[in-house]
Order: C-alpha cells, then sequence, then structure tokens
C-alpha cells in the first residue's frame, strides 16, 4: 500500500483527481489530494500575494498536520513545481516523487524559464491584457477531452496568479536520494513542452521513465490507465 499525496497541476485544484481517487483506493493505496490556495474550493483567497513558495507550503502543512511519512508524491505539470520544492524542504517524508507530465526544475528556476521564449512572451501578455496584471487565463483543453469532461472541467478552472510562474524555486536539498520517477504522456501537445524531460531522463539511471497513451491530464482522460500506472510504480 502506498501514500500517494497529489500536487495538481495550474488552475485546477483537488477536484480534477476525482475520477482517480476510488480506483486507487480500491488497490489498497491512499490517496490525498490538497488544493492550493487561491484555487478550486479555496479561490476566494485568491490574492497578488500568492506565488510558488505559498502552494509549497500548502503541500508541506498537509503533510505535517496529518503526519504523513512514507509518501509518494506526485506533481503534475505545474505541480512538478510545487513537489520539487515540498522534497526539498522536507524529504525525511518522501518516499518517491512521481512527476506525471510535468515540470522538472534545477535551483534557481521558474516554471516560465522552462517555457520556450514565445511561449512565455504569450503568457506574460495574457496577464497584462486579460488578467488585470496579476492573473494568467488556463490553457485550452486537450482536443481528445470527452464533451462530458469539457462540461465538468471548464467551470470549475480557475485563473492562477502569475507569482506562482514567475517565483524562482531555490533549493537546499534537491531529494537528490530520493527514488523518482517520470510519467510522459505520448499524445503531445503544442510544442511537446514536457518532452524536454522525457528526453534527459531516458538515460538517467536516477530515474524511471514510463510513457502513457494520454494527453496532459490522464487524470481526466484515462484515469483508468493512470491509477494502473501509479499503481505499478508504487509495488
Amino acid at each position: 500500500m502506498a501514500r500517494f499525496v497529489i500536487c495538481h497541476g495550474a488552475w485546477s485544484a483537488a477536484w480534477a483527481w476525482k475520477k482517480v481517487r476510488p480506483l486507487l483506493r480500491a488497490a489498497g493505496h491512499e490517496i490525498i489530494t490538497p488544493t492550493c490556495t487561491g484555487l478550486g474550493e479555496r479561490a476566494h483567497q485568491a490574492s497578488r500575494a500568492i506565488n510558488l513558495e505559498t502552494h509549497i507550503a500548502d503541500v508541506l502543512a498537509v503533510l505535517d498536520y496529518e503526519d504523513l511519512r512514507d509518501v509518494a508524491l506526485v506533481g503534475h505539470s505545474y505541480g512538478g513545481m510545487v513537489a520539487t520544492g515540498v522534497a526539498d524542504r522536507a524529504p525525511e517524508r518522501i518516499a518517491r516523487l512521481i512527476y506525471l507530465d510535468a515540470f522538472v526544475p534545477d535551483s534557481g528556476q521558474s516554471l516560465i524559464d522552462l517555457l520556450p521564449e514565445a511561449e512565455r512572451t504569450r503568457r506574460q501578455e495574457a496577464v497584462r491584457a486579460e488578467g488585470d496584471g496579476w492573473l494568467l487565463p488556463p490553457n485550452p483543453p486537450p482536443p481528445d477531452t470527452s464533451p462530458e469532461d469539457i462540461a465538468w472541467i471548464t467551470p470549475r478552472w480557475r485563473w492562477q496568479p502569475i507569482g506562482t510562474f514567475m517565483q524562482p524555486l531555490v533549493l537546499k536539498n534537491a531529494g537528490a536520494h530520493l527514488p523518482r520517477a517520470y510519467i510522459y504522456c505520448t499524445r503531445l501537445g503544442p510544442g511537446d513542452t514536457f518532452g524536454q524531460f522525457a528526453r534527459r531522463f531516458r538515460s538517467d539511471p536516477g530515474w524511471q521513465l514510463f510513457e502513457i497513451d494520454a494527453s496532459h491530464s490522464p487524470n481526466v482522460t484515462v484515469p483508468e490507465a493512470l491509477a494502473r500506472l501509479l499503481d505499478q510504480i508504487a509495488r
């Protein structure tokens, strides 16, 4: 049995893991899905002050108050930034790190640093033009998302405070001793943002690399396949 703690993606929240939770529990695992400040059911807490460290603190607080140890920490997309920070601050509570089509920063990097220049410019312009200078509008769902799922997720997405993308992550421990896995979603979106990490870790003995036939949010589009893969990694 593994204890999964999920660091969800941008614009998202705990609700986006609704399909996966019962599947992992049926396989004998525990799954905890915190929602980060300013998103999901915590959208009323949104403010300009929210940054990456805010979201790292959110997950650290769950680990602390629930006294969670031997955690399989999963970072999805933007959540890879959060998971990296959490593992750096509390490595003694983490059994393994699992990145799901996620950003994997080095010390001193922000999420915006890991995007191509044209994409960085596009996002910053969207914040200025549409987000009152501090909110980033969501990406459109992948084209293979069903109409039913679009109707489910679209009203629940919340615009993301841009500080979470702009703040560099400064690492002190880097969790280098932790077992690490990367799950690469092979139904590629524009620009193949996450291929850079799959290529880097494919021949790295410190990483396990897995692929899943899914677009960027398999927790929404192929929850059964994702649950099977997470179960496989945990065992």
